[in-house]
């Protein structure tokens, strides 16, 4: 007896589509507990082939060095060297931000004085305020680290289009149902996540931008601006802002100091590879691992804490403490001040 095989019919094919349709993408290498770990830099290579480039011909030793640096013959896409832009960026802003500490909070901590304090910025300027160096530490390493973050989100943002098929039925009808939807309970059940999630550390640095700009032109675009030179600027002329305007000043640098403390603590930990993935305590179930990242978590903030309590014991507590300035120079920063209208 012959057996017929059942025919396949649109009903059905059409059941499949739709069942496909409804699955909501979730995309997993923005995760990161399940991101694979970075390939080694360029520079934990050249130890290795070191031997191998001794031997080899003049042509073949300039062709292998060139590869350890990432410069030819490698695979590596835009994540790779935008992910090294951001992170030596962070490094070469981070030296600085160390020296400027010492200047504006330690020194003056140490001496309990803004004058006896003012010559240790003088001098430290020659280091970081030269026409050459102050780019090099401050300017390109913030567009740099700014433009490359930024950057990283869209070129994730197309991977997972790419990757989720961003021009497919099922996620043209998973972009209908999110747009369709009234609640926002509805739309964070059924809208996608194409956009790579963002991390606290991320957001600390959109935080921090502001006030770091705004610190930034008060202390070295506007003077240039008003007196052609920087000469008269000093802790002298924080303590005086701080006499002059009140609360406001208070506000701008206490969020200058939290965000800006959190967001390099946290940048260094997560460059060193000891942070904590976003969502831990959600999706971390082993009591062991659960354990070892509470106590990243804390060592982490604790050493933010440190930092930040030094840098405005410092700042806070001597420099923004010390009284406006007397004489020609009070006058010289009245003048620089009220260009901002305050």
């Amino acid at each position: 007896m012959e057996s017929r095989t059942p025919a396949l019919t649109h009903k059905a094919s059409q059941e499949t589509m739709i069942s496909l349709l409804q699955l909501d993408p979730q995309p997993i290498a923005e995760s990161p507990s399940q991101e694979k770990p970075l390939p080694p830099l360029p520079e934990e290579n050249l130890d290795e082939s070191t031997g191998s480039l001794n031997s080899q011909s003049t042509f073949g030793s300039s062709s292998l060095h060139s590869s350890a640096l990432g410069l030819s013959g490698s695979n590596h896409g835009a994540v790779y060297y935008l992910t090294r832009i951001q992170r030596y960026s962070f490094y070469t802003f981070t030296a600085f931000a160390g020296l400027h500490m010492v200047n504006t909070s330690l020194i003056p901590l140490i001496y309990q004085n803004v004058p006896y304090s003012e010559p240790f910025l003088l001098m430290a300027r020659e280091i970081y305020q030269t026409s050459v160096s102050e780019p090099l530490l401050v300017g390109l390493p913030i567009a740099a680290h700014v433009l490359a973050g930024l950057s990283l989100r869209l070129v994730r943002r197309s991977q997972n289009l790419k990757r989720y098929g961003g021009a497919t039925p099922g996620m043209y009808a998973l972009h209908r149902s999110k747009t369709s939807s009234t609640s926002s309970s509805d739309r964070s059940k059924n809208g996608l996540r194409i956009w790579p999630q963002l991390s606290n550390v991320s957001i600390s640095g959109y935080i921090l931008l502001p006030p770091l700009l705004a610190h930034i032109f008060m202390n070295r675009v506007l003077p240039l601006m008003v007196e052609g030179d920087s000469s008269n600027i000093g802790l002298e002329y924080v303590a005086h802002g701080f006499a002059r305007h009140g609360i406001q000043p208070w506000i701008a640098y206490t969020l200058l100091l939290a965000v800006g403390v959190g967001h390099m603590a946290w940048g260094w930990a997560k460059w060193l590879g000891v942070a904590p993935p976003v969502g831990w305590r959600r999706t971390t179930v082993d009591k062991k691992l659960r354990k070892r990242r509470s106590r990243a978590w804390w060592s982490i903030n604790s050493i933010a804490a440190l930092v930040g309590v030094a840098w405005a014991a410092g700042g806070l507590g001597i420099v923004a403490r010390a009284g406006a300035a007397d004489g020609w120079l009070g006058k010289v920063y009245d003048g620089i001040y009220a260009r901002t209208g305050q």
